[in-house]
């Protein structure tokens, strides 16, 4: 089993809800990715470390780009930018992939920042989101970010609800690249009983 498809098996099994739920947004839906549960494992942490370094290097090889930093908008994307930094450094040692996260408002003492860790002005960031819906926190993200003089890369995250965000976050000019959609994390469907009623009509 590849890494990714244990990171798809531990979404299965501990995040990914089917029910009635009311999203962020407060639309309706009934498929919720509760994705904490497995961003704040520590063998989930360690895959999507794998793995979103992974499609982080490639991402940034197609596009041309170098990339200083990697953060979001607290808390969801937290952990999984913590997580893909941490697996950077274990990689090369010598070109750390800082992490740092972005408040909702700017704090009201100390530093007064609203972008908190190892961001400078000038860096080529990658903003990173746990699940994106209509893109709004993303988009908030970036937003800070680009205010504080830094450059979007470009936007990774753990779970694509396919539901507008990719397209919202797409534009404002900036590349989406997704470890999972929703379409990802639908299991196939059980095979029928071959003594089941439908296979004997």
């Amino acid at each position: 089993m590849t890494a990714r498809d244990e990171l798809r098996a531990l979404l299965l099994e501990k995040s990914v809800c089917h029910g009635e739920f009311t999203l962020a947004s407060g639309a309706k839906s009934d498929f919720y990715v509760d994705a904490r549960v497995t961003t704040l494992d520590p063998r989930g942490a360690c895959l999507i470390g794998e793995v979103g370094w992974e499609l982080v290097r490639q991402t940034a090889a197609k596009l041309g780009k170098q990339v200083n930093a990697i953060g979001g908008l607290t808390m969801g994307a937290d952990p999984v930018a913590l997580s893909i930094g941490i697996a950077a450094q274990r990689e090369n040692a010598s070109t750390p992939l800082q992490v740092f996260t972005v408040r909702k408002e700017a704090k009201e003492h100390g530093r007064r920042k609203q972008i908190e860790g190892n961001f400078s002005r000038g860096d080529s960031v990658v903003i990173v989101d746990d699940v994106i819906t209509t893109g709004g926190s993303t988009i908030q993200a970036i937003d800070a970010v680009e205010q504080a003089g830094g450059q979007v890369a470009f936007v990774l995250v753990l779970i694509d609800r396919e539901e507008g965000g990719r397209q919202n976050i797409e534009k404002l000019g900036h590349t989406v690249v997704s470890v999972f959609t929703r379409t990802d994390l639908h299991e196939p469907p059980a095979t029928a009983d071959a003594d089941s009623p439908a296979n004997r009509a």
